[in-house]
C-alpha cells in the first residue's frame, strides 16, 4: 500500500498556519497525477494534496457496486509516465493498485493529507494568496492553510450521493431502492428479482455482474445508448510482449495506436455518423442475433459521440441478455408501485430490489465556498479559458478531463501546463496570474459551458446553469478535443494578453 505519512516540508506563517506554493485538491486519478508532475517538474516548489477521504483513489475508492470497472482502456486512462501491463479494461481494485504504485514509487505519500475536508477557499489580492479552511480527522478539528496556487483535482460530481429522479410512488415500493454510488454492504441479491434503471456504463457493468446471483435482472431504460463490445485484450500490446519489448515502449506504442484509432472514430462520428452508427449496432447485434429488436432497445435517438460511448469487455451484458439471465425493457416509468414499477405502456415490472443507475449530481469545484476579497464567487459568472482556468479568478486551475478520450490524458497535459506556468511566473517575478478577456474580444457571444449539440450527457444538462460560460472563440471553450489540445496546450503563449500577471 502507498505511504500515507504527512511530512510535507511546508513553511509556516503566523504560527500554526502552514503555507505551500501549490495546494492540490483531491487524491483521485487527477490529484495523484498532479502530485507526480509537481515532484517531477517543479522540485523546488512546496506542495500539499488535501483529500477528504481516508485513502487515495477518489471514484475508484468510493464506488463499491459489483463489477465496477473502467469504461475506457487503461493504456490511455493510465498515466503516460507509468506503463499499464494488465487487460485494457480494469477493475477498480486494479486501478487502485496501479495508483498506489505511483504514490510509492515516487514518494508522493508524504505530501498527501487524508481526512482533510475543505469548506472555504478565499483569495486575497492584498496578500496575493489563497486561504483554505476546513476540518480534519475523525474529530473534525479546524485547520487553515495558505497557498500561492490552487490546483483543483476534485472531479466533477458529488461523491456523497448519486442522482435519482423523484418518481411518483417511490415510498409505496415495499422492496429496497439502491443507488450504485452508495452501494450498501448488507444487500443480498441471491434469488431476487432486480430492476436496474439506466442505460449508461454503470448499468452495463452492474447487470452482468449481478445476473448470476439474481433470479432475474431487468435493465430498464428510457432510451438506448451506444456501446463498443469487444475482447478485453490488446493484440498489439500482447504481440510486443511476446517479442519481449520493454514495457515503457509497449505502453507508448499502444497508447499512440489507440489514440490514432480513437481520433479516426471521432472524426467519422461527425463526418459520417450513419456509418459509425451502423458499425456500432452491428457489434451489438453479433451477440444478440437477428431476431432481437435492435431498433427499440439498442438504437439511440442521438448520433454517436454526443454522449460517452462505453466499452463493454467481451460483450458481457449482451451475452447475459442472449442467455436469458437478463432482459432489457425500453419504456418510461409512470410510477412506482408496492410490487415494482408501472410503465407508461401499461406493463408492470415486479421487483424485490430496484437499482437506480441514473447518473451523478454535478459538483462544481467540490462544493467549496469560494470568495475573492471577501466577496462570494459564483462560477457561473465567469468565462472559462480552455476549460481549465476562469476569468477573474487568480492562481487557480481546474482539471476537467475528456469524455471522448480518457480523462487522464488531460491530467498529464495540464500537469505540463501548470509546471510551465509556475516556472514562467517565477522567472518574471509574478505572484499571481488571472485570465481576462482581451478588449478586442469582450463583445464575443457567450453561451453555456458545453454546446448541447456537441456533447449532452444528463448530468451536464441538468446543471449547466452552475458552470462557467464559454465564448465563441476557440480559446474560451472546453472543446473536449484531445487530439487538437495535445498540440495547442504545449504551445500556449504565456505572454498573451489574456494572461494578466501581478508582481
Amino acid at each position: 500500500m502507498a505511504d500515507t505519512s504527512v511530512a510535507t516540508k511546508p513553511s509556516t506563517q503566523n504560527g500554526a498556519t502552514e503555507h505551500f506554493d501549490v495546494l492540490i485538491v483531491g487524491a483521485g486519478i487527477s490529484g495523484v497525477g498532479a502530485a507526480y508532475h509537481m515532484k517531477d517538474q517543479c522540485p523546488d516548489k512546496s506542495y500539499v494534496v488535501l483529500e477528504g477521504l481516508d485513502t487515495f483513489g477518489g471514484t475508484w475508492a468510493m464506488h463499491k457496486y459489483p463489477g465496477i470497472r473502467s469504461d475506457s482502456d487503461l493504456y490511455t486512462f493510465g498515466y503516460r509516465f507509468k506503463p499499464w501491463t494488465g487487460a485494457p479494461i480494469a477493475t477498480a481494485q486494479e486501478i487502485l493498485t496501479y495508483m498506489g504504485e505511483v504514490i510509492d514509487e515516487n514518494d508522493l505519500g508524504q505530501h498527501i493529507r487524508y481526512k482533510h475536508k475543505i469548506i472555504n477557499a478565499s483569495w486575497s489580492n492584498k496578500d496575493q494568496q489563497w486561504t483554505i479552511e476546513g476540518t480534519k480527522g475523525d474529530d473534525n478539528q479546524p485547520y487553515k492553510i495558505t497557498a500561492n496556487f490552487l490546483w483543483m483535482c476534485q472531479g466533477y460530481y458529488r461523491h456523497s450521493e448519486g442522482y435519482t429522479p423523484d418518481w411518483e410512488g417511490m415510498d409505496d415500493f415495499e422492496g429496497r431502492i439502491v443507488h450504485p454510488q452508495t452501494w450498501p454492504e448488507d444487500i443480498d441479491l441471491k434469488g431476487k428479482n432486480v430492476i436496474v434503471i439506466g442505460s449508461g456504463a454503470t448499468a452495463a457493468t452492474l447487470v452482468p455482474a449481478i445476473a448470476g446471483d439474481c433470479n432475474h435482472v431487468t435493465l430498464l431504460q428510457r432510451s438506448p445508448t451506444y456501446f463498443i463490445p469487444g475482447r478485453n485484450e490488446n493484440e498489439l500490446a500482447d504481440q510486443l510482449r511476446a517479442l519481449k519489448v520493454d514495457e515503457n515502449w509497449i505502453h507508448e506504442i499502444t497508447r499512440r495506436k489507440i489514440l490514432a484509432d480513437q481520433a479516426e472514430l471521432t472524426r467519422l462520428s461527425f463526418e459520417e455518423p450513419e456509418l459509425v452508427k451502423a458499425e456500432l449496432l452491428a457489434g451489438v447485434k453479433a451477440f444478440l442475433g437477428e431476431d432481437f429488436d435492435m431498433e427499440k432497445h439498442f438504437t439511440p435517438k442521438y448520433l454517436p459521440w454526443r454522449q460517452r460511448i462505453a466499452f463493454v469487455p467481451d460483450g458481457d451484458i449482451f451475452k447475459g441478455i442472449a442467455s436469458g439471465k437478463a432482459s432489457v425493457v425500453t419504456d418510461e416509468i409512470d410510477r412506482f408501485t408496492k410490487e415494482g414499477i408501472l410503465l407508461k405502456s401499461g406493463e408492470t415490472l415486479k421487483a424485490d430490489i430496484i437499482i437506480t443507475a441514473t447518473g451523478f449530481n454535478l459538483s462544481v469545484l467540490g462544493d467549496i465556498n469560494f470568495a475573492i476579497d471577501g466577496k462570494p464567487l459564483n462560477f457561473a459568472d465567469t468565462v472559462t479559458y480552455r476549460g481549465m482556468m476562469f476569468t477573474g479568478i487568480p492562481n487557480m486551475l481546474w482539471v476537467f478531463g475528456y469524455f471522448r478520450a480518457s480523462w487522464t490524458l488531460r491530467v498529464d497535459l495540464l500537469g505540463d501546463f501548470v509546471a510551465r506556468l509556475l516556472k514562467h511566473m517565477t522567472k518574471i517575478g509574478a505572484k499571481s496570474v488571472t485570465m481576462e478577456i482581451p478588449e478586442k474580444d469582450k463583445g464575443m457571444k457567450l453561451d453555456t459551458w458545453i454546446d448541447p449539440e456537441n456533447f449532452n450527457p444528463g448530468y451536464l444538462m441538468r446543471s449547466m446553469n452552475l458552470l462557467p460560460k464559454r465564448g465563441e472563440k476557440h480559446e474560451w471553450q472546453h472543446t473536449q478535443d484531445y487530439w487538437t489540445e495535445r498540440e495547442e496546450i504545449p504551445e500556449i503563449d504565456l505572454t498573451d494578453e489574456a494572461f494578466v500577471y501581478r508582481k
